[in-house]
């Protein structure tokens, strides 16, 4: 799923074009994304793009007439600029939003439809979007350990969570908590505030080099959004060697997500349990890097 670093330089590269520009004609190419009845999706064609902005995970394109088109990508969805006329890639294509001087697509791989698409009348309905998350990179330790600690959760799933943080999903949570030197297991309640305060630190870095690195990648348009990258430190390198240590990424698989995590460098060497796997081994599980 796009997270923070690539829905920021979606907004500024779609700034860039569609800002002051008038939306000729919004065609939906797939029923299912459009999540709004009211106000008629029709009224959005003839307006102005006068802001384009992220909410949390998706990015609102505000209309003249103080009116938002909310797109969510969710895990597969992506945004594309086209030229004036070319043809929407087939069979991924679930919305075409034309412009005199480009087209912006919205795509989505695979047959699972998640992304989504609102259309609402203000910012209250705009707000009424968003899970409630704190943008981590605008405010200090004292919020963010405010936030972190508000309900006692493993460190992954606090900082992944969208009604806690804004725009942290599971790729930047990993590379997150490596970079702090903790297990992603870790509960918020009982970390210690020099724990707190790396893991604050960790956060507003990684975050913001990424979103350097991504800005200076992608050139007009960003076309490479993906959560796996080879300049990761653990997520998506399951088995690889740690860049810090060597010692190879382990990982936890659970429901449809996982955590990546070298243990040397963030639980003292101890392997956490795989709910799968540990329960199938049971006396056999290893439980040192060691073993």
């Amino acid at each position: 799923m796009p997270e923070l670093p690539d829905i920021q330089v979606y907004v500024e590269r779609a700034q860039a074009k569609l800002g002051g520009r008038v939306l000729r004609r919004l065609r939906i190419l797939n029923p299912f994304l459009l999540r709004t009845a009211v106000p008629p999706i029709a009224e959005a064609e003839g307006r102005t793009v006068v802001a384009v902005e992220r909410v949390g995970k998706r990015v609102a394109l505000g209309l003249d007439d103080g009116r938002w088109l909310v797109v969510h990508l969710m895990i597969a969805g992506r945004l594309r600029w086209l030229a004036p006329g070319a043809k929407p890639p087939a069979r991924i294509a679930l919305a075409v939003f034309e412009f005199d001087d480009g087209q912006l697509v919205l795509t989505e791989a695979g047959t699972t439809r998640r992304a989504s698409l609102h259309f609402v009348d203000g910012r209250a309905a705009l707000a009424a979007l968003d899970a409630g998350g704190i943008d981590p990179m605008a405010i200090d330790l004292a919020a963010f350990a405010e936030r972190l600690a508000s309900e006692n959760h493993t460190l992954k799933r606090a900082l992944t969570d969208p009604a806690l943080f804004s725009g942290i999903g599971n790729a930047y949570s990993d590379e997150i908590l490596h970079r702090a030197r903790l297990s992603p297991l870790a509960l918020t309640r009982t970390l210690p505030a020099e724990s707190v305060q790396r893991l604050y630190e960790a956060v507003r870095a990684l975050l913001g080099e990424w979103t350097e690195r991504l800005r200076a990648e992608a050139g007009d348009w960003p076309e490479r959004v993906t959560a796996f990258r080879p300049e990761m430190a653990v997520h998506g390198r399951f088995g690889q060697p740690c860049p810090d240590c060597g010692a190879p990424v382990q990982r936890i698989v659970y429901a449809t997500n996982e955590a990546n995590y070298c243990a040397r460098c963030q639980t003292g060497g101890r392997l956490l349990a795989d709910r799968a796997l540990s329960k199938l081994l049971k006396a056999s599980w290893p439980k040192r890097l060691e073993d």
